[in-house]
């Protein structure tokens, strides 16, 4: 219900821009020439289609995005070894079909946000950020936490086809809260961004906490050349000047949940247990990253405690992914300028105490980019092999291939 009644306010704030708009600019013809009456109040750039006003005060942006996927044998990553003998279909399908409204109102620091998935009727985002000053910023809604780069990179400007392994384990995707955050910048090397949060922690779509417990989370971040590497993967802009950055970043939790998803709240394989306050989650991960001519790099290394606050047990996770893509025409002549090589290699470790338990994935993609992330074409091919000390190992080889348009 509640999706229904923001999709419903979203196209109703379209329609009072529409208005603001007409009158606005029927007001104004008056005094104006006749070449200026020409000038239309809907224009479209890299953000949408955008309405705004005279004044600048009001804009609104709107967009959409599809995402056609073809795979085999099967899209989802293995989460067991079950799952290496039950994957044998041909999956197409309209991975995501995705509504973006955003811009600002009243004043040009005054920003909101909404994303809405078509195809499952979820309400996504919304959100309302306060950017007034670089160094100290304000929001307050519905959003992905900025606790990973892989997770935070929206999924139609990454450089392969989905995220890594180590995403079902370790994000905290959508939570609901408030957050500070901004960039501190002294000059050169004393380039920092920061953000800090408090959140429900129950995930997407939840209207309120399970107990007293909120999810805290932080997030330092050093951009040691004197740039900031953008969320978004790729070198596109084919960089002059090198950018890179360190991160660190951590977050604790008391919930009924393990794991958080597009989805909601829920729970990691061997996590049965539902009650309030049941699973205590502390986590922090180390993340880089690099961009320059063309080249583009990032990294995470992931540690995870989950403690059963009824059953008094307690579980580690590690994890770690690289990956690296290259446009590379800046090196060979007979390299089309459109596309990208790019190579991702992760490790999981679903339970530290037992070492020899692993997951791994080892992936290829290509990238032929005909309007940058806007509208691209990407083939991919990974191997998965699990290890277990009580079974033998298992692989698995997929093949994706997917078409991602904005417009």
């Amino acid at each position: 219900m509640h999706c229904k009644i923001a999709l419903k306010t979203v196209l109703l704030g379209f329609i009072l821009v529409f208005s603001f708009n007409s009158t606005f600019g029927q007001e104004s013809d008056t005094t104006k020439s006749i070449s200026e009456k020409k000038e239309s109040f809907l224009n479209h750039t890299s953000k949408g289609f955008i309405l705004k006003s005279e004044d600048g005060k009001y804009e609104m942006q709107i967009a959409a995005r599809l995402q056609l996927r073809f795979a085999l044998p099967d899209d989802q990553d293995p989460i067991t070894f079950a799952d290496f003998r039950n994957q044998d279909q041909r999956v197409f399908k309209i991975n995501r079909a995705r509504l973006k409204v955003g811009g600002h109102a009243y004043q040009p620091w005054i920003k909101y946000y909404f994303e809405y998935e078509l195809s499952q009727s979820l309400l996504l985002d919304y959100r309302v950020m306060i950017e007034k000053w670089p160094w100290l910023n304000f929001k307050a809604g519905q959003w992905k936490v900025e606790f990973t780069r892989e997770r935070f990179i929206s999924s139609g400007d990454q450089q392969l086809v989905d995220r890594s392994l180590l995403n079902r384990k370790f994000t905290v995707d959508r939570q609901q809260g408030v957050e500070v955050y901004g960039n501190l910048n002294g000059g050169g090397i004393a380039n920092f961004n920061y953000w800090a949060a408090i959140l429900t922690g129950m995930g997407r779509g939840a209207r309120q906490n399970d107990d007293s417990k909120m999810m805290y989370f932080g997030r330092f971040q050093w951009n040691f050349l004197g740039r900031e590497v953008p969320f978004s993967g790729s070198d596109l802009k084919i960089s002059q000047k090198p950018a890179a950055i360190i991160a660190i970043a951590a977050v604790s939790n008391t919930s009924p949940y393990t794991r958080f998803s597009t989805s909601g709240g829920g729970n990691l394989s061997g996590y049965e247990g539902t009650n309030d306050g049941q699973y205590t989650v502390k986590q922090y991960q180390i993340e880089s990253a690099f961009n320059y001519r063309g080249f583009s790099w990032s990294s995470e290394f992931h540690r995870k405690s989950i403690y059963d606050n009824f059953d008094e047990i307690e579980t580690n996770l590690g994890g770690y992914y690289l990956t690296a893509g290259y446009l590379a025409h800046q090196a060979l002549d007979f390299w089309p300028e459109p596309l990208e090589i790019a190579f991702r290699y992760a490790v999981v470790n679903p339970d530290l105490d037992i070492s020899s338990n692993k997951q791994r994935e080892a992936a290829v993609a290509f990238n032929w980019f005909f309007a940058g992330h806007k509208n691209k074409l990407t083939t991919e091919l990974t191997r998965f092999t699990f290890e277990d000390k009580e079974l033998p190992q298992d692989n698995e080889l997929r093949f994706r291939l997917q078409l991602d348009i904005s417009f």
